[in-house]
C-alpha cells in the first residue's frame, strides 16, 4: 500500500462561474461554494452557486436557442455532427490538463481520468455519427393516404450528473441529446464541477451557438430541484441515488409532467460457479468491486461463491486486496484513490462497523488508510448473510461482501431478491449455465466471464428501482426525441 500523502500538481483553475448563453456569469444571489480535494480534505477553490434564479436565466437562453428559427435548429444534421466531433477533438487535445483537473477534484488515479476522457470523446464521436440517421418510417394506411413518422427533438433538457465519473457521465448525457437536436441545461455534481465547467469553454470553442449547452453548478436541493420542477424544461435526465431519483421524478410529475429518465443505484450480484478458475474469478471479482474505489453504480457488491471453492476464493481475494495500492492518485503506481468526501468516508466506515456487528467475518482492511484525506483500505467480509445491512444496501465504498451458495436455483432467487436491478455477473465455463443465468437474472446488464465492460454502442440501464430508460447505443436516443405521426390524404 502506497503513501496517502498527496502532492497534487499546481493547476490553474480557469473556470469557476456559471456558463449560460456561451458567457460566464456570477450567481444571481452572489453565493459560492467550496470545492474540496478528497485526497487532502483541503479546498481547491470557490465556485459560483446557481439557484432557481440562475436556472431561470439558463432556461430563457435555452428556449431562445431552441426556437424554430434559431441557428441551432436550422443546422443540417451533418453540421450538428461536425460540431460534436470538434468538441470531441478538443477533449483529446486538452487531455493532459483535463485528466489532472479530474483527479484533483474527484480523487481517481490520473490514468483512470485519462481513460474517462478518451471514453467521453469516443462517446461524443459515436453520437455525432447518429445525427443524420435518426429516421422515422412509412406506415401502410388506406389507399388514399400516406402515413409516416418523424423523430423530433424534445426541447429543453435538464441533465443532472453524478460525481463518480464526472466527464464520462457528462458525455453520456450530452451525446444523445445533441445528436437529436435538443438544447441542454446541465448541472454537474456539486462535489465535482470543475471539469464540466472547463468543458463548457470547449463547447464554446467548438462553435456551438449560444444557449445550446448551459452548465450551471449548484447543489441538489436548490439547483437540482429547480431543474426537475421547472415548468419550461421539457425533459430531465438524472444519474444518482434512488432516494434523489424519486424526488426528481416527483418534482417532474408535479410540475409539467416532463419526461424523465433515471439511472440509479445498484447492489449487483456476481455469481462464481464451482467450475470457475479461482485465480481468474478472484481477479474479476476484485476489479468488479474495487474499481474506482468502489464508487460505481454497477459495483459487484454481493459476491456469491459456490461452497466447493469458497475458502480458496476467499484466500485469493485477501491476497489481491492486500496487494492493492491505495494512495496518492497522482502517483502512477496507485490504483485506488480516496472516497469522494468526508460524509461518504464516514458512511462507509459505518457500514464496516455494521458488518462486524451483524456477525460477518472481517478478513482484511476495515479501516482508513493514512491520516489525511478520505482513503479506506480494501475491505473483505466473509460469512455474509443475505439479510445483513452490508448485503442489502448500496455502500458505494470498498467493501466486498462474500456469500456462500450450494444450489444454482437458490442463488438466482437470492441474487434477484433486491430492490435493485442494474447489473449482474457470472463466472463459469459452462455455456448452457451462463445462458441460463443471463436469462433469469433480473438486471439491465449481465456480464459473463467479465465485468464493467461498457460500450458506447450497447445500451445501459436498470430494472426495478435501478431506474428506467437506457443510455448509450441507439436506445439512448429514444429518451431525447418525440415521435410524430403524419397522415396525408391524397386528393
Amino acid at each position: 500500500m502506497s503513501s496517502t500523502d498527496s502532492n497534487p500538481p499546481k493547476l490553474d483553475i480557469k473556470y469557476t462561474q456559471i456558463f449560460i448563453n456561451n458567457d460566464w456569469h456570477k450567481a444571481v444571489k452572489g453565493k459560492t461554494f467550496p470545492v474540496i480535494n478528497p485526497s487532502t480534505g483541503e479546498e481547491i477553490c470557490q465556485v459560483e452557486e446557481a439557484t432557481r434564479a440562475d436556472v431561470d436565466k439558463a432556461v430563457e437562453a435555452a428556449r431562445k436557442a431552441f426556437d424554430v428559427e434559431s441557428p441551432w435548429r436550422k443546422l443540417e444534421p451533418a453540421a450538428r455532427g461536425n460540431l460534436m466531433r470538434k468538441f470531441a477533438q478538443l477533449l483529446r487535445r486538452d487531455i493532459d490538463y483535463l485528466s489532472k483537473l479530474e483527479t484533483l477534484n474527484n480523487g481517481k488515479p490520473v490514468g483512470n481520468s485519462e481513460g474517462d476522457i478518451y471514453s467521453a470523446a469516443n462517446c461524443i464521436d459515436y453520437y455525432a455519427g447518429w445525427t443524420d440517421k435518426i429516421v422515422g418510417e412509412t406506415i401502410p394506411g388506406a389507399h388514399d393516404q400516406v402515413i409516416f413518422t418523424r423523430h423530433e427533438p424534445i426541447g429543453v433538457c435538464g441533465q443532472i450528473i453524478p460525481w463518480n465519473f464526472p466527464i464520462a457521465m457528462m458525455a453520456w448525457k450530452l451525446g444523445p441529446a445533441l445528436a437529436c437536436g435538443n438544447v441542454i441545461i446541465l448541472k454537474p455534481a456539486e462535489q465535482t464541477p470543475l471539469t464540466a465547467l472547463y468543458c463548457a469553454s470547449l463547447i464554446k470553442e467548438a462553435g456551438f451557438p449560444p444557449g445550446v449547452v448551459n452548465i450551471i453548478p449548484g447543489d441538489g436541493p436548490e439547483c437540482g430541484h429547480a431543474i426537475a420542477a421547472h415548468e419550461h424544461i421539457d425533459k430531465v435526465a438524472f444519474t444518482g441515488s434512488v432516494e434523489v431519483g424519486k424526488k426528481v421524478q416527483e418534482a417532474a410529475a408535479k410540475s409539467n409532467l416532463k419526461r424523465v429518465s433515471l439511472e440509479l443505484g445498484g447492489k449487483s450480484p456476481l455469481i462464481i460457479c464451482e467450475d470457475a478458475d479461482i485465480d481468474y474469478a478472484a481477479e474479476v471479482a476484485h476489479m468488479a468491486l474495487f474499481f474506482n474505489a468502489a464508487q460505481t453504480c454497477t459495483a459487484a457488491s454481493r459476491t456469491y461463491v459456490h461452497a466447493k471453492i469458497y475458502d480458496k476464493f476467499i484466500a485469493k481475494s485477501i491476497e489481491l486486496a492486500q496487494q492493492r495500492i491505495v494512495g496518492d492518485p497522482f502517483d502512477s503506481n496507485t490504483v485506488q484513490g480516496p472516497q469522494i468526501n468526508e460524509s461518504q468516508f464516514d458512511k462507509i466506515l459505518g457500514y464496516i462497523e455494521s458488518g462486524k456487528k451483524d456477525g460477518a467475518k472481517l478478513e482484511c482492511g476495515g479501516e482508513r488508510a493514512g491520516s489525511k484525506g478520505y482513503f479506506i483500505k480494501p475491505t473483505i467480509f466473509s460469512d455474509v448473510k443475505d439479510d445483513m445491512q452490508i448485503a442489502r444496501e448500496e455502500i458505494f465504498g470498498p467493501i466486498m461482501s462474500v456469500l456462500k451458495f450450494d444450489s444454482y436455483d437458490d442463488v438466482i432467487k437470492r441474487a434477484n431478491d433486491s430492490t435493485f436491478g442494474l447489473a449482474a455477473g457470472v463466472i463459469t465455463n459452462d455455456l448452457t449455465r451462463s445462458m441460463m443465468f443471463a436469462q433469469r437474472l433480473q438486471a439491465g446488464t449481465v456480464w459473463v466471464n467479465t465485468y464493467h465492460s461498457v460500450s458506447n454502442q450497447a445500451p445501459f440501464g436498470g430494472f426495478k428501482q435501478s431506474g428506467h430508460g437506457r443510455e448509450l447505443g441507439k436506445y439512448g436516443l429514444e429518451s431525447y426525441y418525440e415521435v410524430k405521426t403524419v397522415v396525408v390524404k391524397l386528393v
